[in-house]
């Protein structure tokens, strides 16, 4: 091992290898499909994706049927409209806990992750856009000698 005397002697063993840009790959499994895990608040949900003609299915059920608001299926399609994929991949999800919003949320996240896995160059205009970051936000748990997790009982004097 040579003697480090100067921090460019420290560039110079160190060498360019970690100023390189990471090199993101396709990763498909025996079927030709992209996998991914989205979460969001209590929800988990696996995601498939693989070419077709864009077919949301969640929990066997078609994506309009399984969340019925507009504002979910609106949240659920979100990432496909801003990659200009419309119609060209069919989804296959199973989502667990949490509630519909939470649910709607964790499929947004893991169609997001399986289309970067299907097509890494997508990857730039999802992470512009925040679909690939897990948001963290997450119930507050209840405190004893409390009503909720911030909220006192009522006082009163007498």
């Amino acid at each position: 091992m040579a003697e480090l005397n100067s921090l460019q002697d420290l560039g110079a063993a160190t060498g360019t290898a970690a100023t390189e840009a990471p090199v993101h790959v396709q990763k498909l499994d025996a079927h030709g499909r992209a996998y991914a895990t989205g979460k969001r608040k209590n929800a988990i949900a696996r995601v498939w994706v693989k070419p077709g003609t864009g077919k949301i299915t969640v929990n066997g059920k078609a994506f309009e049927e399984y969340f019925a608001r507009p504002v979910l299926q609106m949240i659920l399609q979100q990432p496909i409209v801003a990659a200009n994929r419309t119609g060209q991949y069919d989804v296959v999800a199973t989502v667990t806990g949490g509630g519909l919003s939470g649910q709607a949320g964790a499929v947004r996240h893991g169609i997001s992750r399986a289309l970067t896995f299907y097509e890494p160059e997508l990857r730039a205009v999802l992470k512009k856009d925040g679909f690939l970051t897990r948001d963290a936000r997450v119930v507050e748990r209840k405190k004893y000698g409390r009503a909720k997790a911030r909220r006192s009982f009522q006082f009163s004097k007498r």
